[in-house]
This record gives C-alpha cells, sequence and structure tokens, in this order.
C-alpha cells in the first residue's frame, strides 16, 4: 500500500472515530431520562437538564475553539480532549444527586468542541478535492453513528447494570475513541500557527451579525438541534408511559431511527444539487413535520416510523446549513461556522428546556404543536433568504 493511501486510510478512520467519540458523550442520558427522575426523586421534565447542560457548554465555548486550535495546533488538542472526556464521564457515573450530574455533564460539554470543532479543522487542512468530501463524509458518519451509539448503549447497559453502568460504559468507549485517535490520526503537516489574536477574530462577528442570509441560517441550525433534542428527549416519558410503558432497553433501541440519517442524508445532498436547496428544506421539513404528526398514534410501530422521518429529515437540515454557510459569506468563514455552532447547540440546549412547561400542561401534543410551528418558522428563514445568489463579504 502506497505511504499516502495508508495515510489517508488512518486519516479517515481516525476522524470517523472523533466523530463517535464526541456524540456517543453528548445524547447519552436520553434513553434513560425516566430512571433518573427515579432514582433522583425528581420531576422527569427536571432531569432533560443533563441534556441541556452539555449543550450549553458547547454554545458557550465553540466560537473560540477556532483561535485556540489556530494558535496551538490541531491533533494535540483532539487527544487531550478525548482522553480528558473520560474523567468527567466516570464523575457523572459516580454523581449522588441530579444537580452533581449536571455540573459534570456541563463540564463534558467543555470538553467537546475540542473534539469535533477541531477535528472538522484538522480535516480541511489537512486533505483537498474528493479526498476532503469522503474524509468528511466518514467523520459525518462517525457522528451519527456516536448519536445513536450513546443512546442506546446507555439503554441496554441501563437494563442490565442500572444508569451508573450507562456512563460507566461510555466512559470505556471514550478512552479506547481517544487512545485510537492518539495511535492513529496522522500528525498535521499543513497547520501553520495563525497570528492575530482573539480580538481580530472577534471583530468578524460585527460583520457576520449584518449578514441576514448567514442569519436565516443560524436560525435554521438553531430550530433544528431544538426540534431533535425536545423531539428525542420528550418522546421518552412518552413512551415509558401507558400504553407504551417501554424499558430503558427498549427506548435505546428506539434510537437506532438515527442510522436513517446516513442515508438521507446522502440522498438529500444530490437531490439539492439537482433541484436547489429551497425545494430540498422544503420537502425535508414536511417530512419531518408529518413525522411529528405521526407520533401522535397509540401503536408504538407508527410512533417510531415518525421519529424516523423527524431523524431522518433534520439531519439533511443540518447537511444542508452546513452547506450554505459557505454560500452566505466570502471571508471569515471559520467565524461564521463558529457563530452558526453557538446558534445550534443554544437551540438544542433550549430544546431540553423550553418544551418542558408544554409538557406539563398539554403532554406530548403539546410539545409536538411547539416543534411544528418552530419547522415552520425554519421554512420560511430557508424560502426568503436561500437564494443562490452571490456570497456577499462576510
Amino acid at each position: 500500500m502506497r505511504p499516502a493511501a495508508a495515510r489517508g486510510g488512518a486519516t479517515g478512520a481516525a476522524v470517523a472515530v472523533a466523530g463517535v467519540m464526541t456524540f456517543i458523550n453528548l445524547y447519552a442520558p436520553q434513553a434513560i431520562l425516566p430512571a433518573l427522575a427515579t432514582s433522583f426523586h425528581v420531576p422527569v421534565g427536571r432531569t432533560s437538564l443533563t441534556v441541556t447542560a452539555p449543550l450549553l457548554a458547547v454554545a458557550l465555548v465553540a466560537p473560540f475553539v477556532g483561535t485556540i486550535s489556530d494558535r496551538l495546533g490541531r491533533k494535540r488538542l483532539i487527544v487531550a480532549a478525548g482522553l480528558g472526556l473520560v474523567v468527567p464521564t466516570l464523575l457523572v457515573a459516580a454523581s449522588t444527586s441530579l444537580g452533581a450530574m449536571i455540573l459534570w455533564r456541563f463540564v463534558q460539554g467543555l470538553l467537546l468542541p475540542f473534539i469535533f470543532a477541531v477535528t472538522v479543522a484538522y480535516i480541511g487542512d489537512e486533505s483537498s478535492g474528493g479526498q476532503t468530501i469522503r474524509i468528511a463524509g466518514l467523520y459525518s458518519t462517525g457522528a451519527i453513528l456516536g448519536g445513536f451509539l450513546g443512546r442506546f448503549v446507555a439503554g441496554i447497559a441501563a437494563d442490565f447494570g442500572g444508569w451508573r453502568m450507562a456512563f460507566v460504559a461510555i466512559a470505556a468507549a471514550t478512552l479506547a475513541g481517544g487512545a485510537h485517535v492518539a495511535a492513529f490520526l496522522p500528525p498535521e503537516r499543513n497547520f501553520r500557527p495563525v497570528t492575530g489574536g482573539l480580538r481580530s477574530t472577534l471583530a468578524t462577528y460585527g460583520e457576520h451579525l449584518a449578514n441576514p442570509r448567514l442569519l436565516a441560517t443560524c436560525v435554521i441550525g438553531f430550530g433544528m438541534l431544538f426540534c431533535m433534542v425536545a423531539t428525542f428527549t420528550y418522546v421518552n416519558f412518552y413512551l415509558a408511559a401507558p400504553p407504551f410503558s417501554l424499558s430503558p432497553a427498549a427506548l435505546g433501541m428506539v434510537f437506532t431511527v438515527y442510522l436513517l440519517g446516513l442515508a438521507t442524508t446522502s440522498l438529500a445532498t444530490s437531490l439539492a444539487a439537482r433541484i436547489g436547496r429551497r425545494p430540498t428544506l422544503a420537502a425535508v421539513i414536511v417530512l419531518a413535520g408529518a413525522g411529528l404528526l405521526l407520533t401522535l398514534s397509540p401503536r408504538v410501530a407508527i410512533v417510531i416510523a415518525g421519529l424516523a422521518l423527524v431523524a431522518g429529515g433534520m439531519f439533511v437540515v443540518q447537511a444542508l446549513s452546513l452547506g450554505f454557510i459557505g454560500a452566505a459569506v466570502a471571508r471569515a468563514k471559520s467565524t461564521a461556522v463558529g457563530l452558526y455552532v453557538t446558534t445550534d447547540y443554544v437551540g438544542g440546549a433550549l430544546g431540553g428546556i423550553m418544551p418542558a412547561a408544554f409538557w406539563r400542561q398539554l403532554g406530548w401534543p403539546g410539545v409536538v404543536a411547539l416543534l411544528i410551528a418552530l419547522m415552520a418558522l425554519m421554512l420560511a428563514a430557508g424560502m426568503v433568504f436561500w437564494r443562490d445568489t452571490p456570497a456577499r463579504p462576510a
């Protein structure tokens, strides 16, 4: 095997593992929220803070990760964050109160951007052309698999050994992932430290905030993660209660629908190239909204089919949004991505909190109504601002 080919293969595998390592941690509690409510003797809605806390931490840190990485390099930050993530994950498992668990989940969130954001920067530095598309695709695959495995592993482990065992299993997987990246991700060759400091980076945000096309994309990203977190948080309470009464393991199996994102993202990317982003966005948001309506069925198979449509549609929205950032701005694209990631994860954090009032007053139908209204706003933003005109300076 040629050295270049061997390096490319090692890079692709390692960035996929980095994607798994990130998202296996981020959403792991969602499959075991009812068990946490029982263990800590708290209302079920309060346990959603274990999902909100790391999302909020990601939103706080994300704008600054690029600047830090541009100064210190790529691989060392990815490896340090990945191995360091094991510690707060084990502390989550050892938590004696919900407040302690929320604290350590927040600490997890502070480390996660140093894996996924820096990995994306590494891909941009160390590959080009078709190789970039292939490696970025492997990273996306790893991220989707990680999102699924976090819930699946947590649900299965909790069923057999309690919720603490769920986080011990996640910590073990994270340690293995960090070790793999340390051993097999090739050191960066094209990295050049960036000078200019934080002030010059922050100065570009004012320009981005005056760009309506970018702001519309941030609104869509905000809505996407809000809908995903809200759906896959509160549906657990819905499915754990009669008439479904699903166990933690069964709830973990529900997240198999995430794997649909592997297929829909690839298909929709090809569709968008043929008919445009806006029609594709409209199609997938309508499908996701229809999926939410299907979850109102009393039959578990129909509920799961509806969740599959929500997951498949929202993953496509994410891919379309990330792809449009390059069309929306002409320069300072890294800070534009940072702004998008921040609003994206603020949406995710609020998606774990805001629907609680709807859940308490109206149950799952109230949550569904809120999310369909938000999807309508996302669609309107895309139809008005996602026009294929040349990127303006930002």
